[in-house]
């Protein structure tokens, strides 16, 4: 009887049906392909791993990254999704095997204004009972305040006075000290005033110093007259040095009226909306019986659905009337609203604001007070990188946050002069400078807009003459998806295309080039570099960016990626390159699996082949100075691959199944009684050459039908043939094991075969 081999194609492809598959793998399970100069590439058992950390952290982790200090020292920070209420660290830091907890702490609160200033000079006193802020906390005001001539407006860092009061450093848009021009305590938020039927809002800011044409931003959402303000709107005129006028895009209405009473000298009037008037607002009433509920009244008490004001009217009306404008109301009920940064670290005594991360220089002595603790930071998602020694860390729609383990840091700060919100950031390189996109000029989010620092310097962010700082907006696209350092350029995903971002000096620090079309990106982690080349994983296809200009990539496995994608959560899919093997992989959710990451799909790029499987990571980095890739699985455990042939010390179910061998093409079925096992049984050069492998026989003699199962046989190196006896025209072949501490690749099966009849 002659002998014939089983040759398999290297790579896997499910786009074919399994018979047009014909000696090529049609399902795999962590398997690879290596390179071989006759066969193309020849499968093996994936290399497994062990954990880097010996326990679970707290939450499931979306981003690690690795780097080392001047001193020799190693670290891996772990950004992960912040649970407060569980106890859930968000950014952690682990060296040596031990794990920090690094998480900033934020504190949000609305007091009343009470602001100090001194003519002539640029620091303003702050008042918030009970606050204790110290050296490391900064300040967000989210509310703009008017007070002696400035307006406060932005992110400060605290110089600490006591339990209640802090300074804080003023500056104008050039980033040049901003004086007050009277010495006051007081201050005054945003008053909006609006008229019935007209969208215009009239501002009432004292020295508010903009021009028409200018952004206003609110950020904290502001309800009046059935009108919501928040966000950027466009000053359409400037009436005095204390108003100007907005367009909200809604104009305001009249809400109908439900009923009224009037006690001793006030009335109540109910309405049909859930809007609370602001306590000396003026309204208008019309309509109403008695006639004595019309005319204009100031509010002295409001809560959602009524307002009260003067009146000695009594008495039942006909539920006919309106309340109509001018409303007016104050941003945040007229409260300073305060987004604080909790940051600790060590304060030497005698000593200010100005040491420790941020240079060099203060503004005052003395030892601060014990700062309030805040609330750990709720994060979906980070971005992080390192800025020399120093950790970098952008939560996702968060500020951007520096940590030193040398400087000894208890928290991340927060960078004061960075973009109060963020999508992500990264450092490019060589120039060191810290590129944050999805970013803000106002506080209010962009998701187009790019803003970078100045060279060598992550505290200047505004452009100037002077300096490298700088921001572009995208002009395509609805949001920027991810930016990474690539090879020689930043690259910027939109959701529709990728754009170069060169480094060219000043004046114009940077050229942005739109370098493909149609090849946006499908969540915000799914692109990646390795070797020169970009990779990434857009909505329909995957892309590469090499020295041809983007080019998509054959996906042969597309049917078992694209028809089973959680929509719902396409911005958990991790890219995780492997520069061992020349591999990429994508880490994604599918559906029916509570939308967290649990498949994943890979791409040899030596070989051009992709397998998949069932394997989930959330976060990756390639090897680094920390040695092999390391990646966090969906149970919250941090893992070091390529380090064992197991799956932390149990065994890996490796396998790999064929499509449909013709064994013959003549209508004549064909009957196999010997196979030839061929195959490394270990690694090189190791004496446990112990590996134990089954192979299973799938037979039939149309591609329809049920195939006869033969098997698992299992093989081992002291294996010299197997006996499965089976007859027929098509024939399947499934490989795997599931034994601790082997390894095995395949060789050259070869099967004993001769023909036996047609039916």
């Amino acid at each position: 009887m002659p002998h014939s081999s089983f040759r398999i194609i290297p790579g896997v492809d499910t786009n074919k049906t399994e018979a047009l598959n014909e000696a090529a793998i049609s399902n795999s399970q962590l398997v690879r392909f290596i390179p071989d100069r006759t066969l193309g590439g020849l499968v093996q058992k994936l290399g497994g791993w062990t954990r880097y950390f010996p326990n679970a952290l707290s939450s499931i982790i979306r981003a690690l990254w690795a780097w080392e200090d001047t001193n020799g020292n190693s670290y891996l920070a772990a950004g992960a999704e912040g649970i407060p209420a569980g106890g859930g660290a968000a950014l952690t830091v682990i060296q040596n095997g031990g794990v920090t907890d690094i998480t900033p702490e934020i504190t949000n609160v609305n007091v009343a204004v009470s602001v100090t200033t001194v003519a002539g000079s640029n620091i303003v006193t702050i008042t918030d009972t009970g606050r204790n802020a110290d050296a490391y906390d900064t300040v967000y005001i989210r509310t703009q305040i008017s007070v002696g001539g400035l307006i406060l407006f932005g992110q400060y860092p605290c110089v600490p006075l006591g339990a209640n009061t802090y300074n804080i450093a003023t500056f104008n848009r050039l980033g040049e000290p901003a004086y007050a021009t009277s010495s006051v305590t007081g201050g005054a938020v945003p008053r909006f005033t609006a008229t019935s039927g007209s969208d215009f809002i009239t501002v009432t800011l004292a020295n508010h110093g903009f021009l028409a044409g200018e952004t206003f931003p609110i950020l904290i959402a502001t309800s009046f007259g059935g009108i919501t303000l928040y966000g950027n709107y466009i000053i359409t005129s400037v009436l005095t040095a204390n108003t100007f006028v907005i367009s909200a895009n809604t104009a305001a209405g009249t809400i109908a009226t439900t009923g009224a009473s009037g006690t001793g000298a006030t009335a109540t009037i109910t309405h049909t909306l859930s809007v609370t008037f602001t306590v000396g607002s003026t309204i208008v009433i019309a309509g109403m019986t008695p006639a004595g509920y019309n005319g204009t009244h100031t509010v002295t008490a409001s809560s959602a659905g009524s307002v009260s004001f003067a009146s000695a009217t009594t008495g039942a009306q006909t539920v006919a009337g309106t309340i109509s404008g001018p409303f007016s109301a104050s941003e945040n009920s007229g409260q300073a609203n305060y987004f604080y940064y909790n940051g600790r670290g060590p304060l030497p005594a005698g000593t200010g604001y100005g040491i420790g991360g941020y240079g060099l220089g203060g503004y005052g002595t003395g030892t601060a007070p014990t700062s309030v603790p805040g609330t750990p930071l709720n994060a979906v998602d980070w971005a992080l990188d390192n800025w020399g020694e120093i950790l970098i860390a952008c939560p996702y729609d968060g500020a951007i946050y520096a940590w030193s383990a040398t400087a000894g840091d208890d928290t991340a700060l927060v960078i004061p002069e960075a973009p109060p919100v963020n999508e992500g950031c990264f450092v490019a390189m060589p120039q060191r400078q810290i590129i944050a996109w999805g970013s803000t000029q106002t506080g209010v989010k962009d998701p187009l807009l790019v803003r970078w620092c100045d060279v060598n310097n992550y505290n200047s962010w505004i452009g100037l003459i002077t300096n490298q700082a700088g921001s572009y907006r995208i002009p395509k696209g609805s949001r920027i998806v991810q930016c990474i350092q690539g090879p020689q350029q930043g690259l910027i995903w939109t959701d529709l295309a990728v754009w170069s971002m060169q480094y060219v000096g000043p004046p114009y620090v940077y050229q942005f080039n739109e370098i493909g079309t149609g090849c946006g990106l499908i969540g915000r982690r799914a692109a990646g570099s390795m070797n020169g080349t970009v990779y990434w994983m857009g909505p329909s296809q995957f892309f590469k960016l090499a020295g041809n200009g983007v080019e998509p990539i054959r996906c042969p496995v597309w049917d078992v990626i694209f028809q089973d994608l959680d929509t719902n959560n396409l911005d958990k899919i991790r890219i995780a390159p492997n520069s061992r093997f020349g591999e990429v992989t994508w880490y994604y959710p599918t559906s029916g699996n509570g939308g967290e990451v649990s498949h994943y799909v890979k791409y040899n790029t030596l070989l051009n082949e992709w397998d998949f499987g069932t394997l989930g990571r959330t976060a990756w980095i390639n090897e680094s100075v920390l040695g092999p890739p390391i990646g966090a699985a969906p149970d919250r455990i941090i893992y070091q691959h390529e380090t064992s042939p197991d799956a932390d010390g149990a065994a890996m179910n490796s396998y790999f199944q064929t499509g449909y061998f013709a064994m013959t093409e003549a209508d004549v079925k064909m009957f196999v009684d010997q196979i030839w096992p061929d195959m490394k049984w270990g690694y090189y050069g190791s004496a446990n050459q112990n590996a134990t492998v089954m192979i299973t026989f799938y037979v039939n003699d149309y591609p329809g039908q049920t195939p006869l199962v033969y098997g698992p046989y299992q093989m081992t190196e002291m294996t010299t043939f197997i006996t499965p006896r089976f007859r027929g025209r098509l024939v399947s072949i499934r490989i795997e094991s599931s034994d601790v501490g082997s390894f095995w690749r395949l060789g050259n099966l070869r099967y004993r075969v001769t023909q036996d009849g047609k039916y």
